[in-house]
C-alpha cells in the first residue's frame, strides 16, 4: 500500500461503519469546514482500493486520488479535515508526484512500439557495391538520385536487378541500426509509386537524431528528410507512438508540412502539442524540402527552414492560411 492509503486508513474516525459494497461511513468531516451544520448521521463515505474516494452525502462534498495524479486541493482539505499534520500532507503530495513519474514512465514504456528485423527485396544490395560494375538498368535510378539533387553517400541506398524492383530506389528503414523496414520508391511515372514494408509507429531516421542537437526536424517524405538530415513520419498525420518517440528526444520539434491542404493535418497537431512549425515562403512550384533543395541546394534551405521557424499558435494559424493559400 502507499503512503497517501495508509495515512487515511489511519486516521479515519474511530466511528465508523463498513459496508458490503466497501464504503466505509462516519460522521462527515467536510460539512462544518465548509459552513454547514455538522454532520450526526454519518452521512460521510470512504472508498479505499487502489485509489481513495470520499463523497459526503450531506453537502455534497467530493475529493478522491487515484495513483498516477497528483493531490488535488480538496483532497488536501480531507486530509487537513482529517487531522493528518501538515508535515504528513506534505509528505503525501511528494509521494503523489513520485508515483506520477512511476506511472508516466510506465505509460511511455508501454507506448514505444517494438521493431522487428525485415527483409529488403529479393537481391538487394547497396548502391555503393552496385556502381562497381553497374548493370545497363541501374543507370536511370541514379540519374533519378541526382535529378532529387541528392548524392550516393547522403543514405545507404538498395537496389536489385529483380523483376518489379528494377525501376526502383530502396529505401532502407533503420531503427538501432537495424533494418525493420524499407520503402522501394518508384523513378518514373506510374500508379504505384511507393512498395513499402512499414512497421506501425516507426519514425524514420530516428537514429541519427543525436543528443547535441538543439531541435529536431519533422517532414512527411523520407527523402525529405534526408536532405535535412531531419526524421519523417511517412504520412500527413503523427500517431500517438510517433508523438511520443519524437517527444522523447527532449528537443525543440519543428514541422515543415508539405505545400498542400493535407498538410494541415500536421500543422494542426503541431498547434495541439505546442511544437514549432516551419513554413518557408518558396515561390511557385516548391512543394516540398526537396524541391526546394533541388533549386537552392541544402544549406541554403535549411537557412530557410529555421529562418521561418514559428512557435506562437497564433501566428502559426495566420501563416497557415497564406502557406496552403498560395499553393
Amino acid at each position: 500500500m502507499s503512503l497517501i492509503i495508509d495515512t487515511v486508513s489511519v486516521h479515519l474516525p474511530s466511528k465508523r461503519k463498513a459496508t458490503p459494497s466497501g464504503w466505509i461511513s462516519f460522521n462527515a468531516v467536510c460539512c462544518h469546514n465548509n459552513g454547514n451544520t455538522a454532520d450526526r448521521r454519518g452521512r460521510g463515505g470512504i472508498m479505499i482500493n487502489e485509489g481513495v474516494s470520499y463523497h459526503c452525502f450531506n453537502c455534497g462534498f467530493k475529493a478522491s486520488w487515484q495513483p498516477g495524479r497528483p493531490l488535488s486541493v480538496k483532497f488536501k482539505k480531507l486530509l487537513n479535515w482529517l487531522n493528518v499534520s501538515d508535515d504528513l500532507i506534505t509528505k503525501c503530495s511528494l509521494e503523489s508526484l513520485r508515483l506520477k513519474d512511476d506511472t508516466d514512465q510506465k505509460y511511455e514504456q508501454e507506448l514505444l512500439p517494438v521493431f522487428l528485423d525485415k527483409a529488403l527485396p529479393m537481391g538487394s544490395k547497396p548502391l555503393n557495391e552496385w556502381i562497381q560494375d553497374p548493370p545497363e538498368e541501374l543507370v536511370p535510378v541514379l540519374e533519378y538520385l541526382t535529378g532529387r539533387g541528392l548524392d550516393i553517400d547522403d543514405w545507404p541506398w538498395y537496389w536489385t536487378d529483380e523483376t518489379g524492383f528494377q525501376n526502383r530506389l530502396i529505401i532502407p528503414f533503420f531503427h538501432n541500426k537495424r533494418i525493420v523496414g524499407y520503402t522501394a520508391r518508384l523513378i518514373r511515372d506510374g500508379k504505384v509509386k511507393y512498395i513499402s514494408e512499414q512497421q506501425p509507429g516507426y519514425v524514420f531516421n530516428l537514429d541519427n537524431q543525436h543528443q547535441e542537437r538543439q531541435f529536431v526536424l519533422v517532414t512527411e517524405g523520407p527523402i525529405d528528410a534526408i536532405c535535412l538530415d531531419a526524421v519523417a513520419v511517412m504520412s500527413n498525420e503523427l500517431g500517438p507512438k510517433q508523438i511520443q518517440q519524437i517527444n522523447n528526444l527532449k528537443k525543440e520539434v519543428i514541422i515543415i508540412p508539405d505545400k498542400d491542404v493535407a498538410g494541415l493535418k500536421m500543422i494542426e497537431q503541431a498547434l495541439e502539442l505546442n511544437w514549432s512549425v516551419s513554413m518557408p515562403d518558396w515561390p511557385e512550384g516548391i512543394k516540398d524540402i526537396n524541391d526546394a533543395v533541388k533549386v537552392y541546394g541544402k544549406i541554403y534551405t535549411l537557412l530557410r527552414v529555421l529562418e521561418s521557424k514559428e512557435s506562437m499558435p497564433l501566428k502559426i494559424q495566420l501563416r497557415m492560411k497564406k502557406w496552403i493559400g498560395t499553393q
